[in-house]
């Protein structure tokens, strides 16, 4: 698997609010995986999780990380990105689900009155695939 950076021609791709999902470590090994809503930014990945969520107590025990992101409707043409999570911060103002969720849905969060956590993923490898293997 390639290392980073991420080729621009990916980037593009992944700038875009496409369909994704991200796999964790439960800590019995066991892989767990839930199609989720990220930003990919600078070369990092954004995800932001309700407070109450599994698998932000997965990535607490166990921070690595894969996240499959689907080139819109075309589920063959995809980018695998591995890394870790590097930072977890409460995200008390909600800035974090909104830049998310504005960026899916071009509205804020709409439910204010849980605690939300972001986590800031940093790439270490990837791979694509179909399509987006040609770039």
């Amino acid at each position: 698997m390639p290392k980073t950076p991420v080729p621009a021609e990916l980037e593009a791709v992944l700038i875009r609010p496409n369909p994704a999902i991200v796999a964790t470590v439960r800590p019995d090994g066991q892989p767990v995986s839930v199609a989720t809503w990220y930003l990919y930014d600078n070369g990092r990945i954004l995800l932001n999780m309700d407070g109450g969520r599994k698998r932000l107590a997965y990535l607490r025990n166990d921070p690595r990380v894969s996240l499959t992101v689907l080139d819109g409707d075309d589920w063959y043409s995809h980018i695998s990105l591995q890394g870790k999570v590097a930072e977890l911060s409460d995200d008390d103002d909600l800035s974090g689900i909104d830049r998310v969720s504005e960026h899916y849905t071009g509205h804020a969060y709409s439910t204010r009155d849980r605690p939300r956590v972001n986590a800031w993923i940093e790439v270490q490898t990837w791979h694509a695939w179909g399509k987006l293997a040609q770039s």
